[in-house]
């Protein structure tokens, strides 16, 4: 039905033509009533004459309606004008992504940009659970200012099969959601459209992938002679490397695009938001000054390979990752906790500090994703098939490993897997004196050199063999250090502080045994062990003495950053060393977990998730980044995300009482008391009277209505305090419960002068309202170094 200029749709007055397709006929319209030009969309009379359709068509226009986004086409209205529906938008000034990309493939830097607006698009209507189901070229729109809008949300299901006439679109008829239809664009399609099952959010991150891969190649990530021919390729094929079609791809994009377009909707990214926030951090390397990025692939990869300085099998992996095996490169890898094969359990420090050694050695590697410590040591102890482990870990390659220590004899066994195939890629065995485990390293280094011929200047060498240390009691001692550490409780980080403290001794210029130091210091108050006062300015005198000595120590300008925060409450200062651990290590996920606490203190909470989120990916299953990820979202007074974010993290680790403290704060902030009392009850369950555990313990009791049994949690807590630091803080959140503000504000106050971790949080905790709300806040701001 075409329609003249002065023709008048309800309150609107066609202008001109805009468009027409399948789905209907485009206008420029006025509308009087607000004084603005609009577009309207009027669909095919063929949706009247079905009610069901027309029902449908209804229920997607007021779910594409409720999204208000800049990344998205805004919907005015809906209608019908002589049995035809139509729909009222904002009228775009530009152009389609389909007819920018006719000149040609895109910079990454552009792509990157029109790709960051998009994802975030998707991220806002996922959050509302809209799914677009035929994301396209066509359906994204750049305006003249260089603002990309995703069109068409919801329609898309709407469609009747080849209504646009082109034989590469394949939709269904009737819902469109129901298992064996057919949905989407060919070409863009994920798989599971493709073989006619459910389409959530992921089958539009996989569409996103490819228009991704289009942007930067200026060819379809699948195609074929024939509509068979292109199917063909979505469920069977990877697309051509980008680096064959651009060769400006960094790997990082090129491993987004990949993680994209994985087959099995699982292994792409969990949700739109992810996705946005590793695009974010390509950004962030895009936007560097040039002077700093090097100049080619090769260069680039070249100077990173100078900053490794690794163990032995960490050179060896590292080279074979490279080679390009049948199945496509690998850019991921999970190292499986070596096995003890002694079973001596004096030499599990060993195993397992060979094993973070490693992992930390390939973290360097910007190419790389390399699966966090914390995630892949919930398999030590397990019997784990390597192949499925890293399926289950969503990598390319898995690393495995046996270590044997004989008196004064080391046996290690390496093997690593392409998770593909389950071919073995390498495999050694070495047999050397416990004395030799450091020169070991520089021997396998030059091996590996030579057997793939890889040219190497003299300074290259130099770097590819760099110790941390030459003295192998100091090496043995900072990694019984690190395994006493990672046990995080009182007998476990008063020996790390030995063990470390030994090291530094056998060899005072070992940064990371400084760095070790820090780190144990820095958690001492968190788990009641020294007051603030004792720990922190013990930690930070090892942390700059660390970076004294090496000053690209990323862990090192992450743990200074805890302290400047959370200690001196040097705001600026703190952020400053966070993003320096994050420019020297973008995968070292404690350092994007810690910035993020900062960031929650200072009330950029949107920030704050974002780091989370970060920290998450890189490490998957930490229950103690979940746990603070559920608080930032409390934080942000995102109460349903964070109870759905709660569930993950119990998924983890049932009995982490942190996770349900702060469950509860999210039902309390709901106003679901008794859910929050349940979710207290259970933190104080854990194990052993702790200082948390009592907390949850009179919080429940408060809220409960319980208050002399409340009070004597008090007393109990006091007792306690005196034999050992507690937090004041958690005695004023009890105090706060019951109403008591003149001895909350007491015991926050004493918090303050302990320079309490705690309070760091009082302007920005949601459940603080009414302390805020009182006189004497400002006052107890001050105190605790928050004030303006």
């Amino acid at each position: 039905m075409a329609l003249a200029a002065g023709a008048r749709l309800g309150p609107y007055e066609i202008v001109a033509p805009l468009g027409a397709g399948g789905m209907g006929e485009v206008y420029r319209a006025r509308d009087a009533r607000l004084k603005r030009d609009v577009a309207i969309k009027v669909l095919p009379a063929s949706f009247a004459a079905d009610a069901d359709r027309l029902g449908r068509f209804e229920q997607e226009a007021q779910a594409a309606g409720s999204l208000n986004h800049p990344n998205i086409l805004a919907i005015y209205d809906v209608g019908t004008h002589e049995g035809s529906p139509y729909l009222v938008s904002e009228l775009l000034e530009g152009e389609t992504l389909r007819d920018r990309m006719a000149g040609g493939p895109f910079s990454p830097r552009k792509a990157l940009g029109h790709a960051l607006q998009i994802a975030h698009g998707l991220a806002a209507a996922h959050e509302k659970g809209i799914v677009h189901r035929d994301l396209k070229p066509e359906n994204i729109f750049v305006t003249s200012d260089g603002r990309v809008k995703i069109l068409d949300f919801g329609l898309a299901k709407l469609a009747h099969p080849q209504e646009d006439g082109s034989a590469s679109h394949l939709a269904t008829m009737g819902a469109g959601t129901e298992p064996g239809m057919v949905l989407g664009t060919l070409g863009y399609m994920s798989p599971e459209q493709a073989r006619g099952k459910l389409a959530d959010a992921r089958s539009d991150i996989f569409s996103f992938g490819a228009i991704l891969y289009e942007m930067l190649s200026g060819k379809r990530a699948f195609h074929g002679d024939s509509a068979a021919d292109t199917l063909s390729a979505i469920l069977m094929k990877d697309p051509p490397d980008l680096s064959l079609a651009a060769q400006s791809v960094s790997p990082g994009l090129e491993r987004v695009v990949r993680h994209c377009l994985e087959k099995a909707p699982e292994q792409r990214f969990h949700s739109a938001h992810d996705l946005a926030f590793d695009l974010e951090s390509l950004s962030d390397v895009l936007s560097a000054p040039a002077a700093s990025q090097a100049s080619g692939g090769k260069r680039f990869l070249r100077a990173r390979w100078q900053a490794v300085g690794v163990a032995a099998a960490v050179a060896l992996v590292a080279a074979v990752l490279w080679l390009r095996p049948r199945g496509g490169k690998i850019d991921s890898i999970a190292v499986l906790p070596f096995v003890n094969a002694g079973a001596d359990p004096n030499g599990e420090y060993l195993s397992d500090g060979i094993t973070e050694s490693i992992i930390n050695g390939l973290s360097r590697l910007p190419q790389l994703h390399v699966a966090a410590r914390s995630t892949v040591f919930r398999y030590k102890g397990r019997e784990a098939d390597p192949q499925k482990a890293g399926r289950e870990l969503n990598v390319r390659a898995v690393l495995s490993g046996r270590v044997l220590q004989r008196g004064d004899t080391l046996v290690i066994q390496a093997d690593l897997m392409d998770v593909a195939n389950g071919s073995q890629l390498w495999g050694d065995h070495f047999d050397r004196r416990m004395a030799d485990i450091l020169t070991v390293q520089d021997e396998i280094a030059r091996e590996i050199s030579e057997k793939l011929r890889l040219r190497l200047t003299g300074e290259e060498k130099e770097r590819l063999t760099k110790r941390d240390t030459g003295n192998t009691e100091a090496y043995q001692l900072y990694l019984k250090g690190r395994y006493a550490w990672e046990k995080r409780n009182e007998d476990g980080l008063k020996q790390s502080i030995e063990y470390f403290q030994q090291a530094i001794d056998k060899d005072p210029a070992y940064a990371l045994a400084y760095a070790g130091l820090a780190d144990s210091y820095a958690v001492l108050s968190g788990y009641s062990i020294a007051s603030p006062g004792e720990s922190f300015p013990q930690a930070r005198t090892a942390a700059r003495k660390a970076l004294e000595i090496e000053n690209g120590l990323a862990q090192a300008h992450a743990t200074l950053g805890l302290i400047l925060g959370d200690y001196d409450h040097e705001w600026t200062a703190a952020e400053a060393e966070f993003k320096r651990a994050m420019e020297l290590d973008p995968n070292y996920a404690t350092a994007h977990h810690w910035y993020a606490l900062l960031l929650m203190s200072r009330g950029r909470l949107d920030e704050a998730v974002a780091q989370m989120r970060r920290a998450q990916e890189l490490d998957p299953l930490s229950v103690i980044i979940r746990s603070n990820t559920v608080r930032a979202l409390v934080y942000a007074r995102q109460y349903d995300r964070a109870l759905e974010e709660g569930r993950k993290a119990l998924e983890i680790d049932p009995s982490f009482a942190p996770v349900h403290s702060f469950i509860g704060n999210a039902y309390e902030g709901k106003g679901m008391i008794a859910e929050a009392i349940s979710e207290y009850q259970k933190a104080a369950s854990a194990p052993g009277r702790t200082p948390l555990g009592l907390q949850s313990l009179g919080r429940a009791q408060a809220l409960a209505g319980k208050r002399s049994e409340a009070l004597a949690t008090v007393e109990e807590m006091k007792a306690l305090a005196a034999r050992r630091y507690m937090s004041p803080a958690l005695i004023a959140w009890i105090y706060l419960t019951l109403g008591d503000k003149d001895q909350a504000f007491e015991w926050f106050g004493k918090a303050c002068n302990d320079r309490s971790f705690d309070i760091v949080f009082l302007k920005t905790n949601p459940l603080l309202e009414s302390l805020r709300a009182d006189p004497r806040f400002a006052g107890l701001a001050r105190r605790a170094g928050l004030a303006p």
